[in-house]
């Protein structure tokens, strides 16, 4: 195998930065665009011109009926599963054969590519929109597990929680942008001669396109600054991550702090992105929020997002990453409280959802900076891939207490309100993780202001 340079210290090389964050700026449109806006609802669509009377599809025969409602859920929870399974290995790959920013660059492609495929999707082709999705969802889950890794590499300690918050801001304003554009063709279709389902697939390309342009940027700028391990004796290069791995979680156990911050973010991450997820729902069924009022507060969360992310990175410089990770979850959980409690109109939901977008990228970019502290150098995508896990593979708890809970009760509100348990036993343990001793045990530096 080739070797490349020895590792480089850490330098805080503000192009390199800037470069990094145009990954996040690319993504997001994906994200934004494809999964929050158009994807389910036209898939859904779509596998319904394919279904039976009955409304069952048979994507494996006669002897695997689903509903046609159920196939877009269905698809997500298993580009989940796939992640699960495949990102750790990928990760332990990466750091072994030192390369992370050639598997970025394979993934974000293969998305975007993948992303613009979705404009082919029309008629009663539902499998090829479950499978581009499938696709596309996995190589997006994979890129930022690759993305994740370089942040402990182009940012001194000092500077992590600064540079993590401004990669989330420039991710909240580029999905934004897109999803402002795309909204204002879908809703203008009609008197510029296009009919919706095109409009629908023009938008979803532009984000495999916007993908695909901006991650050039990160790819010419990013640098290697690892040496690439030599192969155990006996292993080959396509077996070295099963092992990889293995001795990664055999291992973990010896970094106490970092394994309790893994779960108090399971459980903290687990409760905001089923706040995300379900908004939406409780504002239609709850409040009758029209869906003209439901896009508005889709746009609104991207641009005050932004700030908030920013606000949390000047905020943790000041008092601290803990202390202000925490303050980001006493506010998640007040929501959850007012929501219960106190939301009655659309006005209220507003400004719910602008509380909700001011601590959104905060709490996930601090999360993210304060883990990066805590990964023995040389392996940070194998530990990152460990971190996307925990945000993706029990992101299903969630939804399904609030869904238990509303089946139980008939309330939207008590549904809501159950998932405050996991806000409430996230910060139990975040109390008791100590990301200084945490930096320390995995030999790095840590910063004055943790």
């Amino acid at each position: 195998m080739s070797q490349v340079a020895p590792a480089a210290p850490v330098t805080d090389n503000r192009r390199e930065q800037i470069s990094w964050y145009f990954y996040d700026w690319a993504n997001s449109a994906f994200t934004t665009t494809v999964v929050t806006v158009f994807l389910g609802p036209y898939l859904t669509n779509v596998t319904k011109a394919a279904a039976d009377v009955a409304g069952y599809v048979y994507p494996l025969g006669e002897w695997l009926p689903i509903s046609a409602d159920s196939f877009f859920p269905y698809m997500v929870s298993l580009s989940v599963f796939l992640q699960v399974l495949v990102l750790p290995l990928l990760g332990a790959y990466a750091d072994y054969a030192n390369r992370k920013k050639e598997m970025l660059g394979f993934c974000a492609y293969l998305g975007a590519f993948a992303t613009m495929g979705l404009y082919f999707l029309q008629g009663d082709n539902y499998l090829l929109g479950g499978g581009l999705f499938l696709l596309t969802n996995l190589s997006f889950g994979a890129s930022i597990v690759f993305y994740n890794a370089f942040l402990p590499e182009i940012a001194s300690a000092d500077q992590r929680d600064k540079v993590s918050s401004e990669g989330w801001a420039m991710g909240y304003l580029g999905g934004g942008i897109l999803l402002a554009l795309n909204l204002a063709l879908f809703m203008n279709a009609e008197s510029l001669g296009l009919e919706t389902g095109f409009a629908v697939r023009i938008s979803m390309m532009s984000a495999g396109i916007w993908w695909a342009i901006f991650t050039v940027i990160p790819l010419l700028n990013l640098r290697r600054r690892h040496a690439a391990k030599p192969l155990p004796q006996g292993q080959r290069l396509l077996t070295v991550g099963f092992s990889q791995l293995g001795h990664t979680l055999r291992n973990l156990p010896k970094y106490p702090q970092t394994l309790l911050f893994l779960v108090a973010y399971l459980l903290y991450n687990d409760g905001i992105q089923t706040v995300i997820a379900l908004s939406s729902q409780f504002g239609s069924q709850e409040l009758g929020m029209g869906e003209t009022s439901l896009v508005a507060v889709i746009l609104m969360v991207q641009f005050v997002a932004f700030l908030g992310a920013l606000t949390f990175g000047f905020l943790a410089r000041r008092v601290g990453t803990k202390r202000s990770l925490i303050i980001s979850l006493f506010i998640w959980t007040g929501t959850i409280v007012y929501a219960y409690a106190f939301l009655q109109t659309e006005a209220q939901f507003f400004a719910m959802a602008a509380a909700i977008a001011l601590v959104l990228g905060g709490s996930q970019a601090l999360s993210r900076s304060a883990f990066s502290l805590m990964i023995p150098a040389g392996k940070e995508a194998e530990y990152f891939s460990l971190y996307e896990i925990s945000e993706r593979g029990t992101s299903w708890i969630g939804p399904l207490v609030f869904g238990l809970a509303l089946q139980f009760t008939g309330s939207y509100r008590l549904g809501i309100l159950s998932v405050i348990v996991f806000f409430i036993a996230g910060l139990a343990l975040l109390f008791f993780v100590d990301i200084r001793r945490a930096a320390l045990e995995a030999g790095n530096e840590a910063p004055s202001h943790v």
